[in-house]
């Protein structure tokens, strides 16, 4: 543990003079973490001197430091540690040394590294590809803080589950490598969560069959269902669209998002798309736009309107999906209206 208390300290003289002589922005780090400066024992040229064995120039390690200055409390030993670690899953040291100048705060977390080293080849046994698995480490490096047995009980209970519920094991294997790469943070849920929400699920007469379609749907949002919010957003979308229960399990095994957005979340969704002079019937007959936010569903239909396409009179399913799958819907739709309309019996004026 290093001293925080920056008021009866004074900056290591040491520490600045090799700071300098590496270029390193001094006023930047006693702006973020002036208390690296105060403590008795850095280890700068050394840190640096590692960093320019795997690649990096001047710039780069100043640029890191500057970033992340307790890297350089880490003894040497740590570090190298750090890199064999690191060097599981990157092709070369010239991916690893862009990797550390991107996200430096991820690579100098040293405190973790047995449970680091467990988890990277329980996830490379469990079939994830080395740039998924780096960009865990990256993004979402608390999931590696676990004991690997945590992580490994996540995964189990899932895998356990998804196959009680009549799933296949090819499909299982599938899902599970989607699911991880789509949202890491499910590691951080418990086991029990898991179940008390399928649980949930079935209270509310959802069969195997459909409970096993909305854990496909849901990516890892099974995880953010919470029992009392769940129940009210369900009760407020039966009331919204005045269906029976069949219906509103219909509507949410089409949009997932009924389930786990609250109630004041559907309500400031609903009310944008009323706004826009949309009706009720058409958002139940694609409820799926509901998982858009008022912003994206309004600058959608204004570009959509510059088309003089009118969203009022069709359906939504043009305003549904991606940024990627809205751009191919509103390309076709503006190719549509730029090709000229070609009479293949009107003749043809040809000048001799």
């Amino acid at each position: 543990s290093y001293t925080t208390d920056t008021k009866s300290r004074e900056e290591n003289k040491n520490t600045l003079e090799n700071l300098y002589s590496l270029s390193v922005d001094i006023m930047k780090i006693r702006r973020l973490k002036e208390w690296v400066l105060l403590q008795d024992v850095a280890y700068i040229k050394e840190i640096a001197g590692i960093l320019q064995e795997m690649g990096a120039d001047e710039t780069t390690v100043a640029s890191i430091i500057e970033q992340c200055p307790e890297a350089i409390l880490h003894t040497p030993a740590e570090i190298n540690s750090q890199k064999t670690l690191w060097q599981l899953v990157c092709q070369n040291e010239k991916q690893l040394i862009k990797l550390i100048e991107q996200f430096p705060e991820s690579f100098f977390t040293t405190e973790y590294q047995q449970n680091q080293k467990a988890n990277i080849l329980f996830f490379q046994e469990l079939g994830l590809k080395n740039n998924i698995i780096i960009r865990f480490l990256t993004s979402a490096p608390s999931i590696f803080y676990n004991p690997v047995e945590k992580n490994k009980n996540v995964i189990e209970t899932l895998q356990r589950n998804y196959l009680n519920l009549g799933g296949s094991e090819t499909n299982m294997k599938i899902w599970i490598l989607k699911l991880l790469s789509q949202n890491p943070f499910i590691l951080l849920n418990t086991s029990t969560a898991i179940e008390d929400n399928l649980e949930f699920l079935q209270k509310n007469d959802f069969t195997d069959q459909e409970v096993l379609q909305l854990l496909s749907k849901l990516k890892g949002f099974i995880f953010q269902l919470h029992s009392t919010t769940t129940q009210k957003s369900m009760l407020f979308s039966k009331n919204i669209f005045k269906c029976s229960d069949q219906e509103l399990k219909q509507l949410v095994l089409k949009c997932p998002a009924l389930l786990y957005y609250s109630v004041p979340v559907l309500e400031e969704r609903l009310e944008g798309l009323l706004r826009e002079g949309i009706s009720i019937a058409q958002i139940r007959e694609t409820p799926m736009v509901l998982e858009l936010t008022t912003q994206i569903v309004q600058y959608r239909i204004r570009k959509l309107s510059a088309l003089g396409y009118d969203i009022k009179s069709g359906n939504l399913e043009s305003l549904n999906g991606t940024k990627k799958d809205f751009e191919v819907t509103y390309g076709k739709i503006q190719s549509k209206k730029e090709r000229p309309i070609f009479n293949p019996v009107a003749p043809l004026h040809i000048e001799d």
